[in-house]
């Protein structure tokens, strides 16, 4: 007779047309060794790290410019914005690591056994392509504070970004919690970059705690809702979702339902600490613009350099400008860390390919590295930023491809066994969905018709 959790196992693989073929990530798979005795606390600590990873994609380069333009035009009003953003984030990541967990497929192997071969390979693509667009943002970012910091060409910056390979590949040889542990490092250096900077600006809190609430004025000014719908789009990120479902199977939690439940709970919890946190970094940049340029009349500022040259005067040190530079240069590091990660994920995924990461790794940062060094050579510092705002508009075309199989997939019996979405949680991953779609959509319209 079958025990509880060999007969969920396989009412779960009914739900797919074949065994899962090789693991995700299988270098890492199940690497790291969970206690089976001790407290809570110190199995949650052993379950921490995959959440850091994804909460980097929430607070990358591509984030800035919009948070910037948001608190310098309308002051503290679109952080309820950001809020309901992330809340939306820490929905779609719980669910991405419940399907990683649940059924040992990341969402690029679940879609290609689900989906027919076309369809796939369809997924795979534009995949890919998000995956290029978003490290095309982080590449600029990170050559951008090169540029600020160091003065060092923007196309000089560009190639330094490409390092990151080697990083990625030395880390990883000695361990996944090397690689966990330097992007954590990364985000404190952000988040201490960003409390010094509160404290020099000296923000309105009652704004601050006003501006969480939020405003019917947001749907109603049209320029608003264009920029509050920005940082929808660019918060919310494709990749995270295949990279979450991945990275969480690299730990080494028992194969029942009681082990998966646990992994789920502890993953959940993980995920949802950081993207609070990521929520924090987004908030304190745009509280940053507010208490700076808005308050000093400053509406049209929008271009990360020009931010990081007019906060030394309006801060009263040098100081200041440093270590937002310091902080855009963590965001971009980290942020090409996992991107290359996500890469590896996705070709492996939809492709069953194996080659080698430094190759991989390799070839994810020569796409991006391409476009940005002849856009920057012919263009400079302008053709940047508007490749930087490109990169967004080919994540919000993404991002449904992407949102849609993981909410279809967690709220399917069949492939879930009893670990599918509560019937609550499917109709609000449904709902979270179709506002997702429809904001995108409307931004893309108004991006190329409005």
């Amino acid at each position: 007779m079958l025990t509880n959790s060999k007969s969920n196992e396989a009412v779960q693989e009914k739900g797919w047309r074949k065994v899962a073929e090789q693991p995700s990530l299988p270098e890492v798979h199940r690497s790291m060794k969970i206690p089976q005795k001790g407290s809570w606390i110190r199995k949650f600590l052993a379950f921490a790290g995959p959440g850091y990873l994804v909460a980097v994609g929430y607070m990358d380069p591509g984030n800035w410019a919009t948070d910037i333009a948001g608190g310098s035009l309308f002051g503290y009003s679109l952080l309820s914005v950001i809020m309901l953003s992330n809340l939306m984030a820490i929905v779609l990541q719980a669910l991405a690591g419940k399907l990683g967990i649940a059924t040992g497929r990341d969402l690029a192997q679940a879609c290609r056994d689900h989906y027919s071969k076309p369809v796939a390979m369809g997924l795979w693509i534009l995949c890919e392509l998000a995956i290029a667009a978003c490290d095309l943002a982080e590449v600029i970012g990170a050559a951008i504070a090169i540029n600020l910091l160091l003065g060092i060409p923007l196309v000089y910056g560009v190639l330094i970004t490409a390092l990151d390979v080697m990083v990625v590949l030395f880390l990883q040889n000695k361990g996944f919690r090397y690689v966990e542990s330097l992007v954590i490092a990364l985000i404190v250096t952000i988040g201490a970059c960003f409390a010094f900077e509160m404290f020099w600006s000296q923000p309105d809190v009652a704004g601050i705690l006003g501006g969480f609430i939020p405003t019917t004025e947001i749907i109603k000014n049209p320029e608003m809702l264009y920029i509050a719908i920005g940082i929808l789009g660019a918060t919310v990120m494709p990749h995270n979702l295949y990279l979450h479902s991945s990275i969480v199977q690299t730990r080494d939690y028992e194969q029942t339902t009681l082990g998966k439940r646990e992994a789920i709970k502890f993953a959940t919890l993980d995920s949802t600490i950081a993207l609070v946190f990521a929520m924090g970094i987004n908030a304190a940049i745009l509280i940053l613009s507010s208490a700076t340029f808005h308050r000093a009349g400053m509406t049209d500022v929008a271009d990360i350099a020009d931010a990081y040259h007019l906060l030394t005067p309006l801060l009263g040190t040098t100081l200041g400008s440093i270590l937002f530079g310091v902080a855009l240069l963590a965001a971009g590091m980290n942020s090409t860390l996992t991107g290359t990660l996500a890469g590896q994920i996705v070709m492996e995924g939809f492709l069953n390919l194996r080659i080698t990461p430094w190759l991989r790794r390799l070839i994810t940062r020569m796409i991006a590295i391409v476009p940005a060094v002849i856009v920057t050579a012919m263009y400079g510092e302008s053709g940047a930023t508007d490749l930087l705002i490109l990169s967004q508009v080919i994540l919000s075309l993404q991002l449904s491809f992407a949102v849609v199989p993981l909410v279809k997939f967690t709220s399917d019996k069949k492939k879930m066994g009893e670990f599918v979405n509560a019937p609550w949680m499917k109709w609000l991953a449904w709902f979270v969905a179709t506002i997702i779609m429809a904001l995108n959509l409307y931004l893309l319209f108004q991006t190329f018709f409005g």
